[in-house]
């Protein structure tokens, strides 16, 4: 399974790559675009929609909320939305502590426009940088995920013991959380010696960390709530779409927020 995990990621990583720097800018829009479609899918399926009409229902009304998103970032700017967002993810983190099975419909509902509509508009704003100003924001987002991933993944089968969120996500510790910690912190330390960031930036870090820890348990929470394992089948070793990107939709907002915070993104 970690061979099939890899090779599918080296895959996408390379399709990412060709997409954000050698084809034309309206392919990595349609990209974000079909992600967020294909994760609304997916998410239709926790809020109990089994019908291919009532998930496409629900796609079509988060491809509509998508645009009405675009226009208010339009008028407002980003970053109003990535605040929004940042609380939804403290509220969430408190629900998985405190209240992991009121999982009503209309929650589910909201929760997966709460969830996929900020990250894709973060995602497109370091899109957008790395097109006009060639900042790869985006490339080092996804480098800190990767090292939180692989940190937990390995901190976690060595050293594991103590339960994270047994309720949740059972193989998940806290040995893992503090191996992913230090393999971003690492890596955070790796960009800011390189003179691309300031000091700050560790603790920019540091809070996409804690952000992807409470995204993937948040899938996780709604997968438990419908007894699968898996958000789908599209990625080979992964699951789905949401199995991939569950960390990235609470990172990237935080993230984005966070290089706003320290000056290097406006």
């Amino acid at each position: 399974m970690l061979r099939t995990r890899v090779l599918t990621a080296l895959v996408l990583l390379t399709v990412l790559g060709v997409v954000m720097t050698v084809l034309p800018p309206w392919a990595g829009h349609w990209t974000l675009l079909g992600v967020l479609a294909a994760g609304a899918w997916e998410w239709a399926a926790f809020a109990g929609f089994s019908t291919a009409v009532s998930r496409m229902t629900y796609v079509a009304a988060t491809l509509l909320l998508g645009f009405l998103t675009e226009q208010g970032v339009r008028t407002s700017g980003v970053y109003p939305l990535m605040m929004l967002a940042s609380v939804w993810w403290i509220v969430t983190a408190a629900r998985i502590v405190f209240a992991p099975d009121r999982l009503g419909v209309g929650m589910t509902v909201v929760a997966g426009w709460l969830t996929l509509l900020p990250a894709v508009v973060a995602v497109a704003k370091l899109y957008e940088h790395l097109r006009v100003d060639g900042n790869w924001y985006f490339l080092i987002l996804v480098s800190l995920v990767a090292a939180a991933d692989i940190g937990a993944y390995f901190a976690g089968r060595r050293f594991g013991r103590r339960k994270l969120a047994p309720l949740v996500s059972p193989g998940k510790t806290w040995e893992g959380v503090l191996g992913g910690a230090a393999a971003v912190s690492a890596v955070a330390l790796g960009w800011v010696a390189v003179g691309l960031f300031p000091s700050r930036f560790v603790l920019v870090a540091l809070a996409v960390f804690a952000a992807s820890v409470v995204g993937d348990l948040s899938e996780s929470l709604f997968k438990r709530s419908v007894g699968v394992k898996d958000s789908g089948t599209l990625l080979p070793g992964h699951g789905g779409v949401l199995d991939r990107i569950d960390s990235l939709t609470a990172a990237a907002p935080v993230y984005v927020l966070g290089l706003h915070w320290i000056g290097t993104l406006w």
